[in-house]
C-alpha cells in the first residue's frame, strides 16, 4: 500500500508529482508534474483558459482518469487503491448542464445515489426533501417534475442537490454555472457560497471566470498549459506578478468590443 506523503496527511486530496497525457499525444502532457494539497473544508478553484488542464485535474480526483506518473490521494489513499465505484459514490460531481437523467423525475435523480447505497425508502424520501429545500426548490412542487420541465438554473440546483444527497465529504464542480444567463448565474453563485460555508465540504470548482473564482474561492490555483502557474488566496491574486495571472487580472477591466 502506498502511503500519503507525510506532510499532507491531513489534506483531503493530494496530487503528488502527477502527470497525465492522452494516448494519441504521447509527447504532450495535459497535466505536468502537479503537486497540490487540498485541505478539508476548503473551496479550491481551478482557474485557467480552455485547454489548460482544469477538467483533467478534476477527473483525476474521482478516477475517471488515471495519472501516467505520480499519484493522487483521496482521504489518505491513492485513487488506484480505491474501488472506483466506492470512490465515486463518496464524491459529489456537478457538471455544466447538470447531467440529470432525463427519464428520471427530480426526486428520482436526487435520490439516485442513496438508492444505490441501499438506503430505506423512507430515509431516501426524507433526504430528497431535505436536499431540495437546501437548494431552494419546494419538494412538493419540483420533486415530481421531469428535468425537461425545469429552467437551466433549476436543473443546476437539482444537480447540486443530487451531488450532496449521500452526504459525500468531497464535491467536484466543473463549470456548473457557465451556461446560465448572467442574472441566474450571479444568484446561484451567491447561494452556493452560502451553502459551502454551512456544509464545510471539500470543494474543487473549475472555472475560466476570474470574477467567479475571486468570489467563491478560499484558494485559487491557476493552470497554464497543464502546469500549476500560481496558487493564491483571492485577496492576493490581483497582485501576482506571473504573466498569466496578470492576463486574467487585466481581463476584469476589458470591455467587449472596446477599441484597442
Amino acid at each position: 500500500m502506498t502511503a500519503t506523503p507525510v506532510e499532507h496527511q491531513q489534506a483531503s486530496i493530494v496530487f503528488s508529482d502527477v502527470s497525465y497525457r492522452v494516448e494519441n499525444q504521447p509527447n504532450r502532457d495535459v497535466i505536468s508534474n502537479a503537486n497540490l494539497a487540498i485541505d478539508r473544508g476548503e473551496t479550491l478553484v481551478l482557474l485557467g483558459r480552455s485547454g489548460s488542464g482544469k477538467t483533467t485535474l478534476l477527473r483525476l480526483i474521482n478516477r475517471m482518469l488515471y495519472p501516467n506518473s505520480g499519484e493522487v490521494f483521496v482521504e489518505g489513499r491513492a485513487t488506484t487503491e480505491w474501488d472506483p465505484i466506492r470512490l465515486r459514490r463518496g464524491i459529489g460531481y456537478v457538471i455544466q448542464d447538470s447531467g440529470l437523467f432525463p427519464h428520471f423525475s427530480v426526486a428520482e435523480n436526487v435520490g439516485l445515489v442513496p438508492k444505490l447505497e441501499n438506503w430505506e425508502a423512507a430515509r431516501i424520501a426524507n433526504r430528497v426533501e431535505e436536499m431540495l429545500n437546501l437548494v431552494g426548490l419546494d419538494p412538493g412542487q419540483y420533486g415530481p417534475r421531469m428535468p425537461r420541465e425545469l429552467s437551466g438554473g433549476q436543473r443546476q440546483r437539482v444537480g447540486v442537490a443530487r451531488a450532496l444527497a449521500a452526504d459525500p465529504p468531497i464535491l467536484l464542480m466543473d463549470e456548473p454555472f457557465g451556461a446560465l444567463d448572467p442574472v441566474t448565474r450571479a444568484e446561484l453563485q451567491r447561494e452556493f457560497k452560502s451553502l459551502a460555508r454551512r456544509l464545510h465540504k471539500t470543494i474543487v470548482f473549475v472555472t475560466h471566470d476570474l470574477r467567479e473564482a475571486l468570489f467563491l474561492a478560499s484558494r485559487i490555483v491557476l493552470l497554464q498549459e497543464g502546469k500549476i502557474a500560481a496558487v493564491s488566496s483571492p485577496d492576493r491574486f490581483l497582485n501576482l506578478h506571473h504573466p498569466e495571472a496578470q492576463a486574467f487580472s487585466a481581463s476584469l477591466h476589458e470591455r467587449p468590443g472596446a477599441a484597442s
